[in-house]
């Protein structure tokens, strides 16, 4: 029987599983009182005053970020950026020559 390691590949895959499954949660709650803020806009004034921008913009702005955690997506770091530097720097390192005192 196999230990139970808390940095197994089945728990990793089942909270992102989590994450993901989270995303969409919020992603339909959001177009939802999107909707519902868009309707109550036009309702209230007639698009004179478009107010509801204002909440679904800040809210889609988190569920941007929340997307981009739950997928792995980053833009402007990339896939393994931490890895290609770690090795760039550690190249760097061995050209240069070892001081001792």
């Amino acid at each position: 029987m196999k230990p139970i390691i808390k940095d197994d590949k089945y728990y990793r895959a089942k909270e992102r599983l989590s994450l993901i499954k989270k995303f969409y949660v919020s992603l339909s709650m959001f177009i939802l009182f999107a909707i519902f803020l868009a309707w109550l806009n036009y309702y209230i004034d007639g698009w004179r005053h478009p107010w509801f921008l204002w909440a679904v913009g800040g809210w889609g702005l988190g569920l941007i970020f929340q997307g981009a955690k739950a997928f792995n997506w980053n833009p402007i770091l990339g896939k393994n950026w931490e890895a290609r530097k770690m090795k760039e720097f550690m190249e760097e390192n061995e050209n240069e020559p070892t001081v001792k005192f």
